[in-house]
């Protein structure tokens, strides 16, 4: 499998923030989002075996993984490598970007699925599956990131359309300008967690946080 990092942080985003993590960064993505902020994982990277990889994580020492891209289930091997993390007592992240079939990650209370859904700005909302939101249980969420006005009543009308059954994270693009949206949220007493990438309020946009 190609991975473009392979780094241990905070987790960033999401029900999980703050959470120490290693976090595995793979290579390709078959979307292309205006506001992409990991553009150098679209290409590049070394090629590893899932044995490489678990050694490495396993160096990190601690219990949490993070599978993330560009795409990861692009990858031919990532269910082998989530079904060997998850034999040896991880929990595992694995991040989507809504595009890919879910069916195949395996079923397992130590798995959560951190799904996207793609909002007009990011000129990929045309991609989406929105049927993979039925593979969605409460040990999971979704996630919309919101530039403007018209990303935010998008997100609102598929949450009102599709029955949901994990937590909604809504996130502005960049991470950080949280007021205007938190202000649309409590307006319309929409049940969504409107929250920051925490990496960048500490670190910035820097690479491999």
């Amino acid at each position: 499998m190609r991975i473009s990092e392979i780094f241990y942080s905070l987790q960033g985003e999401g029900v999980l923030m703050g959470t120490p993590t290693t976090f595995v960064r793979t290579v390709g993505c078959n979307l292309d989002c205006t506001w992409c902020d990991t553009k150098y994982a679209r290409q590049g990277g070394e090629e590893m075996s899932v044995d490489e990889v678990f050694e490495q994580v396993e160096r990190k020492g601690v219990p949490f993984v993070s599978l993330t891209g560009g795409e990861p289930l692009l990858q031919e091997d990532i269910y082998r490598l989530i079904t060997l993390f998850i034999d040896n007592e991880y929990h595992v992240t694995v991040e989507t970007n809504g595009s890919v079939p879910l069916e195949s990650i395996p079923n397992s209370e130590e798995i959560m699925i951190s799904m996207d859904v793609k909002c007009p700005s990011s000129g990929m909302a045309d991609r989406n599956l929105l049927d993979n939101l039925e593979f969605l249980s409460p040990r999971d969420q979704v996630k919309f990131v919101i530039a403007d006005r018209v990303d935010y009543l998008f997100a609102r009308k598929v949450l009102r359309e599709h029955e949901v059954n994990a937590p909604a994270i809504f996130t502005p693009v960049g991470g950080t300008a949280l007021k205007e949206l938190a202000e649309w949220v409590l307006a319309d007493r929409l049940m969504v967690r409107v929250m920051p990438q925490l990496h960048k309020i500490i670190w910035g946009e820097k690479r491999g946080v």
